[in-house]
């Protein structure tokens, strides 16, 4: 290990001019993405954009919509929580204790680091205001801190759920409050032993009964050994009233972000996919969830595609896989997901905006951008829109920013949160209503939400099942 940065990445140069990578193909987006055969070797091709400043640039949306940063300056932000009384709250912070197998992960590891900021993790919730409704957040406060890697939110009546890299905790939260009321309580330990992937999405059911929280795997193939992907590469079911737990779904490489669709209550996942078969597979994927689906990792791939470097091979789970519904591109590095509303306008009325970071395994970089995906009939239907673009230059050789978790405003409006240059960005339709003044902390509570039962009556942890 007393190789120095310059020598690790000439020896990076070194190995992928050892393994050429194939010509690109022609789709990779959609319900039936092109798949070319796997493709292995020494090392797969690394390129990832330096950071740049964005100075006195913004993202760039489509015509008839406006950007502009309301937070700045914080600790690597990640998913976003918009209130009922429109205040956000943002989780911030960085996770994972896997220990590096091979010198190509430490390879790989100082490459994608490269890519990325180096401001220490916030490991905490921050707070955004608009108080008169102009559009500038100007109070930026910390809501709660000390927390583990915080990464999904979700609000259930009075209770604010957040999923740390190891548990599920909860903190009591009243209408207009802008700091956590002392230390929240665990409701259940999620799998965190390694945490290759350590990223814990979540969402609740439309009745509040219920939250979903994303597990990635301990590795991108089995590399640890199945015992190390026990309870991983899944998404539990988790009671609200009393924290205990069942799998939901299975197979799901790394689900990162999780939205209920509102018209049906089906729950949807972004799940990012295997590496190093080929700059073109696999597709990181959008996909409805089934309850007891399973979807291929690590046996399989889009369905019933063998990954042969599994061992040993499991021809009835292979045959068992469902496929997805949605390509999104290989590597794309899906880590948002939100349905949209009418209020963002005719063009994104019905869909989902999708937040992606970017490769950093490929010769030419992809993502890097938030893309809409309409939808027809309750299904994803067509090509994905670009709708923020801007992060990368032309060139592929910086980012400004990097997309992670993305909100969408029931007023016209996403919420986009930017882990490298750890601004927090709001994209506004023209003409859409402005946000509403917030209440004071001393304001009545408004009426509870009519798409939420009442609340559960809060118990003990209970152990899992």
């Amino acid at each position: 290990m007393a190789l120095r940065m310059p020598a690790l990445g000439l020896l990076a140069v070194a190995l992928s001019a050892c393994n050429p990578a194939p010509g690109p193909v022609e789709r990779q987006q959609g319900a039936e993405p092109e798949l070319p055969q796997p493709h292995r070797g020494l090392l797969p091709n690394m390129t990832i954009a330096k950071p740049a400043e964005w100075g006195d640039q913004v993202p760039v949306a489509p015509p008839g919509f406006s950007v502009r940063a309301i937070a700045t300056g914080l600790g690597i932000p990640r998913q976003t929580l918009l209130l009922p009384n429109g205040d956000i709250l943002v989780a911030e912070g960085r996770g994972g204790n896997a220990p590096k197998l091979k010198p190509k992960d430490l390879i790989a590891g100082l490459i994608k680091s490269r890519g990325t900021t180096s401001v220490p993790s916030g490991n905490r919730l921050t707070l955004l205001r608009d108080a008169d409704g102009d559009g500038e957040y100007e109070l930026q406060t910390v809501f709660a801190e000390d927390l583990d890697a915080p990464y999904g939110l979700a609000l259930v009546g009075s209770d604010l759920f957040v999923a740390n890299q190891d548990a599920v905790v909860r903190f009591d939260y009243q209408p207009g409050q802008t700091r956590a009321n002392g230390a929240p309580e665990t409701l259940t330990l999620l799998p965190s032993e390694i945490n290759h992937h350590w990223t814990k999405a979540m969402t609740a059911s439309a009745d509040g009964r219920l939250l979903y929280v994303g597990i990635g795997s301990n590795s991108n193939i089995t590399e640890r050994g199945m015992t190390a992907e026990a309870d991983r590469a899944v998404i539990w079911e988790i009671d609200t009233a009393s924290g205990r737990h069942r799998t939901y779904a299975s197979g799901l490489r790394n689900p990162t972000a999780l939205a209920i669709q509102p018209s049906s209550g089906q729950l949807w996942a972004v799940v990012n996919e295997r590496d190093e078969i080929g700059p073109d597979l696999v597709p990181d994927y959008l996909t409805s969830v089934r309850d007891g689906g399973f979807y291929g990792w690590p046996y399989s791939y889009w369905g019933s595609n063998v990954d042969d470097r599994v061992r040993p091979q499991d021809p009835e789970k292979v045959a068992s896989a469902l496929a997805p519904d949605y390509a999104l591109g290989s590597h794309v590095a899906a880590l948002g997901v939100d349905f949209s509303t009418p209020a963002m306008g005719a063009q994104f009325a019905d869909g989902v905006f999708v937040g992606m970071h970017g490769s950093w395994n490929r010769a030419e970089p992809v993502g890097y951008k938030v893309v809409f995906v309409p939808f027809r009939d309750g299904r994803p239907a067509g090509d994905p829109v670009d709708f923020l673009t801007g992060f990368l230059d032309r060139e592929n050789e910086t980012a400004r920013g990097r997309p992670v978790g993305v909100t969408v405003d029931p007023r016209g409006a996403l919420i986009v949160a930017d882990d490298l240059s750890n601004t927090i960005w709001r994209v506004t339709r023209d003409g859409a209503a402005a946000p509403a003044p917030a209440p004071s902390p001393t304001a009545a509570a408004p009426a509870a939400d009519a798409a939420l039962a009442e609340p559960a009556a809060k118990a003990s942890p209970s152990p899992e099942e």
